[in-house]
């Protein structure tokens, strides 16, 4: 007998589904042709986005993926609207809440993945720099090999490869040398004090003026800049004529050589560190009390051996 009646009650349910199917068949094909047209239109509006992205950069993963977010933004809008016209009001409104939830959660778990994401995001289109390019950023100098969405590949002089979070590269600061045909290169020194400072400056000149990978263009710089523990110190500048670091690196080392030579060639030195001694009363009395020291154990050394 309860057997009977659960199938009357399950027969009855069901009847109650169907008659409220038929009834709301109008709504059901509204909310499917909603979805078939939103779908459409989801299509359309990605093809017109990947189109506009590929004007501003040729980035594929960039391109991609901001072609999905449209499309799924415009689909998702698709869903609610279907949902309402079913007068599952609620639903829609339930899962709005779970995903606004969801996305919090998300954003605090994720924080640092989402800032790389959108920093990467941020350089493809607004390309501070390429592949290719010589940059220096965040205390590391190198080579760009690649740039993806999370992070950029340097290639470093030494040959390491290190891989610097785009959060990072984008929110400091960042030299490109790329994107200057000229480098400068800075060398300091210093010479004695006893030496002639004019003369001194008028020698390093015409040695920076000899060197190679030198835009011929720019003259040489020469500034004294302090008085030090044993030298004045001077830094010349010299502009090269690239930006590469083969040439940097070639240049200054000639720097090095032929202003050493300049310097010997016209007998002016280039100071050691100088230790000044204190031979004052009491520079001389600590003196006298070490070398007694040292005196007395060394004669006490034979007797205990």
């Amino acid at each position: 007998m309860d057997l009977n009646q659960a199938l009357q009650d399950a027969v009855g349910k069901v009847t109650e589904w169907m008659e409220a199917l038929v009834l709301n068949i109008p709504e059901i094909i509204s909310a499917v042709v909603i979805i078939v047209v939103f779908s459409l239109l989801a299509r359309t509006v990605r093809n017109v986005v990947q189109r506009l992205v590929d004007r501003a950069t040729d980035h594929g993963p960039v391109k991609s993926l901001l072609g999905k977010a449209a499309y799924l933004a415009v689909w998702a809008l698709g869903v609610f609207l279907a949902l309402g016209v079913l007068e599952l009001d609620q639903a829609v409104t339930s899962l709005l809440a779970g995903l606004g939830i969801l996305g919090l959660a998300l954003g605090f778990a994720f924080q640092d993945i989402a800032e790389n994401f959108i920093a990467g995001i941020l350089m493809t289109v607004r390309r501070p720099f390429t592949d290719g390019d010589l940059i220096e950023t965040n205390g590391f100098f190198g080579r760009v090999e690649d740039i993806d969405l999370r992070a950029t590949q340097l290639r470093t002089p030494q040959g390491q490869l290190v891989r610097i979070p785009n959060g990072s590269v984008y929110g400091n600061a960042l030299t490109n040398y790329t994107d200057s045909t000229k480098r400068r290169m800075d060398l300091a020194c210093g010479v004695s004090y006893g030496d002639d400072l004019e003369k001194a400056k008028t020698v390093a000149l015409d040695a920076m003026q000899q060197i190679a990978h030198r835009d011929t263009s720019r003259d040489p710089e020469f500034f004294y800049e302090e008085f030090g523990g044993s030298s004045i110190n001077f830094k010349v500048r010299v502009w090269l004529e690239d930006a590469e670091q083969k040439t940097f690196l070639a240049a200054r080392s000639d720097a090095v050589m032929k202003l050493k030579s300049a310097f010997d060639d016209n007998d002016i030195g280039i100071p050691f560190p100088i230790m000044t001694l204190d031979f004052s009363e009491a520079g001389t009395r600590r003196l006298d009390d070490t070398l007694e020291f040292l005196k007395d154990q060394q004669e006490a050394a034979p007797a205990r051996s």
